[in-house]
């Protein structure tokens, strides 16, 4: 039995951060005491002032593998992601090929990933326009829950549904007791059409045509669906603060709905989007630096349960760096391995703790996708997934620094606080210091 003992002096724990052990024997966390106290041999790793945090769990990630390995794929995904401080990873059923929709292509998957992960991975399924009759297989196959998009997702193969098709996979998705994830805008109240002519190297166009008005419409259409029936919903990448109060007073009912959103959100605005910078653009889209105050707000309330990156990278033609057009590039953040020290950066101008983190990015999401049993804390009995962050370090993102397959983001050049040290899947050190450690060895994780 391998028997480790993990040393600091600010270590995240659900009761909050101060000086403990944590004792992890055969990938397992042992138990966790308060103070320095270390049983007779065990193997000592003393971090100092260094914090160790829980593992974090990305529930919003497009890996893209098989069939776009091009633009990313579970080796280079998931490497990002252990650079990151991320140690399970949940993949979107959307941008591969096929789409997750059947159990078929569930399997194709399955294969494509094994030997290359670093760290852990589970799946979602999708809900799409034709494949109610595959839901509940897909349930039994191991999908954590489905993906659906009320807008044009931007792919031909995963069809956006309408009231009267979700209307037909509800009693499915709500008889599996997973949750339906939804990309929240709907096309009748989406602009585009309207500013034909526009000059769409302007940022203020294309946030124009994907007004907030779409996502309250999507959210008010989900929340009375969800109250119809009784299904979990969660709504994806919530971009327009306007929603908060809609869903806070739908949270107070009881309704069994949660929401995310995402680092870009929360770290830029559109008043600072340059024109032709197509690196920014991502559906929904960023707005003004009111409403990132107020997404902050839903966070510290309780309304936005979590961050996750909606990690969608893409080969670096697709985002017409050339022309600067945002109508015909694709829509997208590249930002999986820095989205910790993004949401640090942004806690620490608002001299906030450290347990937010725990709390949006690996309890919060590891609930959302059925893992609350294994992942998403530091405590007794959980797989010991732990990273090693030094909150006081700042450092500039540079191309080497990103580790996904396309070095390329809008947060090259941004000054950011917190290193991410080390990290380790299940007791096994798969980062430290910059570089990777051992093999790919993460594995899936079905119910």
């Amino acid at each position: 039995m391998v028997r480790q003992a993990f040393l600091s002096t600010r270590v995240v724990l659900p009761e909050g951060i101060g000086p403990a052990t944590v004792l992890i024997a055969d990938g397992r966390i042992e138990s966790v005491t308060h103070g320095h106290l270390v049983p007779e041999g065990w193997a000592v790793r003393d971090f100092g002032a260094d914090c160790i945090l829980p593992g974090l769990v990305d529930t919003h990630v497009h890996i893209n593998q098989p069939g776009r390995t091009e633009w990313e794929g579970f080796f280079t995904a998931t490497r990002a992601a252990a650079a990151g401080g991320y140690t399970t990873v949940v993949d979107m059923p959307l941008n591969c090929l096929p789409e997750t929709t059947t159990v078929v292509a569930l399997e194709q998957k399955r294969t494509a990933a094994q030997g290359q992960c670093w760290v852990d991975w589970a799946a979602w399924g999708g809900v799409v326009s034709d494949n109610q009759e595959h839901i509940a297989p897909l349930s039994a196959a191991g999908v954590r829950g489905y993906k659906c998009f009320l807008a044009h997702p931007g792919i031909e193969g995963f069809t956006m549904v309408d009231e009267g098709q979700l209307r037909k996979a509800l009693p499915a998705v709500a008889a599996s007791g997973r949750p339906l994830l939804v990309h929240a805008e709907l096309p009748e109240v989406l602009a585009g059409e309207t500013l034909a002519g526009a000059d769409w190297t302007k940022y203020s166009n294309y946030l124009a045509s994907r007004p907030d008005e779409a996502e309250i419409a999507a959210i008010r259409l989900m929340i009375g669906l969800c109250r119809e029936f009784k299904c979990p919903v969660h709504i994806v990448h919530l971009s327009s603060a306007r929603a908060l109060a809609m869903l806070g007073n739908a949270r107070s009912e009881g309704l069994p709905i949660s929401v995310e959103t995402c680092p870009h959100y929360l770290h830029f605005s559109a008043d600072e989007i340059p024109d032709g910078a197509t690196l920014f653009k991502c559906a929904p889209p960023i707005r003004d630096k009111i409403n990132q105050h107020c997404l902050w707000e839903g966070l510290l309330t309780g309304v936005i349960d979590q961050i996750a990156s909606d990690h969608s990278p893409c080969p670096p033609a697709m985002r017409r760096l050339d022309t600067g057009n945002f109508q015909q590039a694709w829509g997208g953040i590249a930002g999986l391995s820095v989205s910790l020290p993004v949401i640090w950066t942004g806690l620490r101008q608002r001299e906030l703790a450290l347990t937010y983190v725990a709390r949006w990015m690996a309890e919060a999401p590891a609930r959302l996708a059925g893992l609350a049993g294994r992942k998403g804390s530091i405590s007794q009995g959980q797989d010991a997934d732990l990273v090693i962050f030094d909150p006081d370090r700042s450092f500039t993102i540079t191309p080497d620094k990103l580790h996904f397959r396309h070095p390329v983001s809008p947060y090259l050049g941004e000054q950011l606080w917190g290193q991410v040290k080390h990290t380790f899947v299940r007791g096994n050190e798969v980062f430290s210091e910059g570089a990777f450690v051992g093999g790919p060895a993460g594995m899936e994780l079905t119910p």
